[in-house]
């Protein structure tokens, strides 16, 4: 069969699923297509004096007496995974990407997420960052939970894996980019069993301030503990602690210029963050999950006056067919907005979601 034939049939099997369903196509035997993603539709109000964001993350922005409601679909995605042996390539997009007209098209930008090579024990390309805790993630409507308290990177990467080690070198992109010289450096280590998983893992990070006081200088060092634990039923209970100089790695936007002591050692100012989540099934198609969130840069806003998050949220979601779901979720966001004052919103939002 032609390249061109097999192209032919690729397409019109994927376009004739069934409502667009996940579907694989067997393209000769050693070779498949793989098509995956889902749409999510999201109505969120934000009402406080923290400005209104799709979705919480380490930054924060003072906006008294905000009550704002948006209905949006950006976070709906689409990837599609090409096997051919042993080796397999995978490219993903959502639509965070920026741009859109809320008066007339809201016709916003793609957004590439993930796009990696796999071959036997090795992973080349951009995927979420070895050192990020994946399963500690709560099962949140708001886009991941409480960002403010978790690891949360994407980038390129080389990755080594045996077993439940996992090696790697990542992007060292910063504040000061040009000077960095020594890719980051992470070493994983997961535990799995009947109870769930644990795994530690840690970070390092190798500057060069090119002699510029306040920039990051020499090894920076961090550590992440985390887990998700079975307990009764269905249920689950997951975990995250991340501590340590990691700067832009933990609780996105909270420290994302890699600030530095003012003590003029060059190291970055210590950040410790966590989160607690807690999913309970009150019937197989109905579930609830409550989590927490904190994060707190030392010295942030000055010698002595630390820089603190917080997030929680309460969510009920029904599963109304193996695809569909709908679920409501109210929860709140609190930041220091400086060393004297701090703010916060009341959020509430309702989504419903539908996997291929």
């Amino acid at each position: 069969m032609n390249r061109i034939t097999k192209t032919a049939l690729v397409v019109a099997a994927f376009f004739s699923a069934s409502s667009f369903a996940g579907y694989e196509v067997q393209i000769d035997e050693s070779s498949k297509l793989t098509f995956g993603g889902y749409f999510k539709a999201d109505l969120r109000n934000v009402s406080g004096d923290q400005a209104y964001r799709d979705f919480w993350i380490g930054s924060s922005t003072s906006a008294p007496d905000t009550n704002q409601t948006s209905l949006q679909a950006k976070e709906s995605r689409f990837n599609v995974k090409f096997t051919h042996g042993e080796v397999t390539g995978f490219l993903e997009y959502d639509f965070y990407g920026g741009g859109g007209n809320a008066l007339v098209s809201n016709s916003y930008t793609p957004r590439m997420r993930h796009a990696f090579i796999t071959y036997k024990n090795w992973k080349v390309g951009q995927t979420w960052s070895t050192f990020m805790p994946l399963v500690s993630i709560a099962d949140a409507l708001d886009f991941g939970g409480a960002h403010v308290g978790q690891v949360f990177v994407r980038q390129t990467q080389i990755r080594y894996t045996n077993g439940g080690l996992e090696l790697a070198l990542e992007n060292p992109a910063n504040a000061t980019d040009a000077n960095q010289s020594i890719p980051d450096a992470v070493v994983r280590y997961t535990y799995k069993g009947d109870f769930g998983q644990v795994a530690i893992a840690a970070l390092a990070r190798t500057f060069d301030d090119n002699g510029v006081a306040g920039h990051a200088d020499g090894t920076q060092l961090a550590y992440s503990i985390s887990g998700k634990i079975n307990t009764f039923g269905k249920d689950d209970f997951r975990f995250a602690y991340n501590a340590g100089a990691a700067g832009r790695y933990i609780s996105p936007g909270h420290n994302p210029g890699d600030k530095v002591n003012a003590d003029g050692s060059g190291d970055l100012l210590v950040t410790q963050a966590y989160t607690v989540a807690y999913r309970h099934f009150w019937t197989d198609d109905l579930r609830s999950t409550a989590y927490y969130g904190h994060s707190e840069v030392a010295d942030f806003n000055g010698v002595n006056a630390d820089s603190d998050r917080n997030h929680y949220g309460i969510n009920l979601i029904q599963q109304l067919t193996k695809q569909l779901s709908v679920g409501v979720e109210f929860g709140n966001y609190d930041a220091d907005i400086s060393a004297t004052d701090s703010a916060d919103s009341d959020y509430m939002q309702l989504s419903a979601k539908y996997v291929l």
